[in-house]
C-alpha cells in the first residue's frame, strides 16, 4: 500500500489522490514548496517543515541546511507524529536528482518525540552535498530549485 509523493518547487499546491484496485486503497499526496535561494545566501542554517496526513496518522517533512563539518549540506528526512513503536509501521522513500543523476533514501520515518536535532545529528536521512544540490537545480548553479520526490508506504 503505497501513499505519497513530495515534490519541493518554486509553487504550493497540495492534491489527494485516492481508488480502488483490486481491493486494495492506494492513496498519494502531492505537495509543492518553495526554498527560497535569497534565505539560503543569508541563513547558515535553515529548516522548512511541512506535515500532511497520510493512512490517517500525521507525518513531517523537514528539509533543512546546516553545515556538516566545514561542509554546507541539506537534508531532508521524515518524521512520524507518534511515538517509535507506531513509526516502525510504515517505510519512505525520498528521492532527489537532475541533470540525469539521482540520489536516493529509503528508511522508516522517525518518531516525532526524537527531537530534529538528534535526527539530523544521526544523519538519518537524505543528506545533499550543496554543490551537488547546486548541480541538480541546473542553470547557473546559484540559485537552489530541487524536485525532492517521496513515497510513505505502510508495512504488512
Amino acid at each position: 500500500m503505497f501513499c505519497i509523493s513530495l515534490i519541493l518547487s518554486p509553487f504550493t499546491q497540495c492534491l489527494l489522490h485516492s481508488r480502488a484496485d483490486g481491493g486494495v486503497m492506494e492513496s498519494s499526496l502531492n505537495f509543492h514548496s518553495f526554498v527560497s535561494s535569497g534565505l539560503l545566501k543569508t541563513a547558515l542554517f535553515f529548516n522548512l517543515v511541512q506535515v500532511f496526513n497520510c493512512f490517517g496518522r500525521q507525518f513531517c517533512l523537514h528539509f533543512e541546511a546546516f553545515h556538516l563539518g566545514n561542509a554546507p549540506v541539506y537534508m531532508a528526512f521524515l518524521r512520524f507524529m507518534g511515538d517509535e513503536e507506531e513509526a516502525r509501521q510504515f517505510s519512505y522513500t525520498l528521492e532527489v536528482g537532475g541533470n540525469g543523476r539521482k540520489l536516493t533514501w529509503q528508511g522508516i520515518p522517525r518518531s516525532i518525540r526524537d527531537s530534529h536535532k538528534k535526527v539530523r545529528d544521526s544523519q538519518d536521512g537524505l543528506i545533499i552535498q550543496r554543490n551537488l544540490a547546486l548541480f541538480f537545480s541546473g542553470g547557473n548553479r546559484q540559485e537552489l530549485k530541487l524536485k525532492v520526490a517521496g513515497r510513505i508506504w505502510k508495512e504488512q
